[in-house]
């Protein structure tokens, strides 16, 4: 790619053994000038090279998160999430079934969930502050995805017309984070030391203390906070829109979740504690991951020293991606890889099999999604709810729905629109 030599890896064979075998050897990143941009050049953690600082961040964040709520059971932010999917189930109903487009809707929620764990608050739908913050944090991310010529050939920069993405990444990247200054500056006002109450404070009290994390500055707080906010909204979106497009093209599958539902959960709100009775909902949603990942290479990783995979000798720092697709497509492992059939995740008994072998949609190793946890959460959430509520359909004489993606930083799903019918 321009000027770099680029390693791909296909095969879960290879990539098993670069992200989870071996991972330390391909933990780092490579220079990549647009995404180092949004990300302060490693002043949060996608972008941050491998070493101490990365370490010291990440096990910083993933305990926050842990703090915080971001798992299943006792003290579990469950109870947040199941009432933001009550106001987007409510916000379909207005639509009386005619058609709509969800991807709005489905980004207020998303971006709900992901601000109560950061701001310990949540935004009325609609309301315009936190419309813009949102824009904004969806044009970055395509303008990042569609300005990669750039990374290849950073002196474009330079170039007027050529550049124009970077210009608009840039000018919506103040945006969000003259917002966040905003929040740091609100939270700062009202901090509780002793009872941190959301991310924010937490970092602020970090802040202050420099007990898990060296060198951390109110830059290192924004621009952590920043990726939090921009890694959970565009993916899980995306992910819940390919869910609503399949059950739409697969009605048979849509009415066996919708049976399994009704059995197990009936009436009542679904929860986490529902998964085990609900096994052919959670497959459904397996299956979708695997047939359209939303990150179908991942991050590019760089080698941290010189290291060999399989016949090939790879130098320390050289870019290496990862085909996700590739994982999850091929035959030997996934029999006619392009059917779409949910029960591929079953075992004999009708149990989902936890953790079937070349199936990685979040990637794994040292530096897998640290948002896992939080957006397994809310895809069970949102699909059980909408489906429990809601028939889709396409509407009367709209053209058939395509399952062709458009690939940017995420593999985004064409625009469409469907009904909900009330249930």
């Amino acid at each position: 790619m321009g000027m770099e030599d680029v390693v791909v890896l296909n095969g879960y064979t290879a990539v098993k053994d670069a992200l989870v075998d071996r991972s330390e050897l391909f933990a780092s990143r490579p220079q990549n000038y647009i995404f180092d941009l949004i990300n302060g050049f490693g002043k949060a953690i996608v972008s941050t090279q491998w070493g101490k600082a990365f370490k010291q961040k990440k096990r910083f964040v993933s305990t926050t998160l842990r703090t915080l709520g971001v798992k299943e059971g006792m003290g579990s932010i469950e109870e947040k999430v199941r009432e933001e999917m009550s106001c987007l189930c409510a916000k379909v109903a207005e639509y009386g079934g005619q058609p709509f487009d969800p991807e709005s809707d489905l980004h207020f929620t998303i971006a709900n969930d992901i601000c109560s764990v950061a701001f310990g608050s949540r935004f009325d739908y609609g309301a315009e502050r936190f419309k813009n913050l949102s824009d904004a944090a969806l044009v970055t991310m395509d303008r990042v995805g569609s300005g990669q010529i750039i990374n290849v050939f950073p002196f474009l920069r330079f170039v007027p017309g050529v550049n124009k993405s970077l210009r608009d990444v840039s000018k919506y990247n103040a945006k969000i984070h003259a917002f966040l200054w905003d929040e740091i500056s609100r939270h700062r006002q009202n901090l509780n030391r002793e009872n941190p109450r959301d991310f924010l404070d937490f970092c602020l009290v970090e802040l202050e203390r420099r007990e898990k994390v060296e060198d951390f500055t109110d830059e290192h707080v924004m621009y952590m906070t920043y990726e939090l906010l921009f890694a959970g909204l565009d993916t899980v979106a995306n992910a819940m829109r390919w869910c609503l497009l399949y059950m739409v093209l697969y009605p048979d599958v849509q009415k066996k979740v919708q049976s399994e539902l009704d059995e197990a959960v009936g009436g009542a709100q679904p929860a986490l504690s529902h998964r085990a009775q609900l096994p052919y909902t959670e497959a459904t949603l397996m299956e979708v991951q695997r047939m359209r990942a939303v990150a179908p290479l991942g991050l590019p990783h760089a080698t941290t020293q010189d290291v060999t995979v399989g016949e090939f000798d790879l130098p320390a720092g050289v870019m290496v991606l990862t085909n996700l697709h590739s994982l999850h497509m091929d035959p030997a492992y996934w029999p006619d890889p392009d059917r779409f059939d949910p029960e591929r995740f079953l075992d004999a008994e009708g149990k989902v099999i936890n953790k079937p072998k070349s199936f990685m949609p979040f990637s794994g190793g040292r530096r897998g999604c640290l948002g896992e946890q939080l957006a397994k959460m809310e895809l069970f959430l949102l699909f059980s709810s909408l489906l429990q509520n809601f028939t889709f359909k396409s509407p009367e004489g709209a053209p058939a729905l395509s399952v062709e993606g458009d690939m940017r930083l995420t593999l985004t799903p064409p625009s469409y629109k469907i009904r909900a019918i009330p249930r």
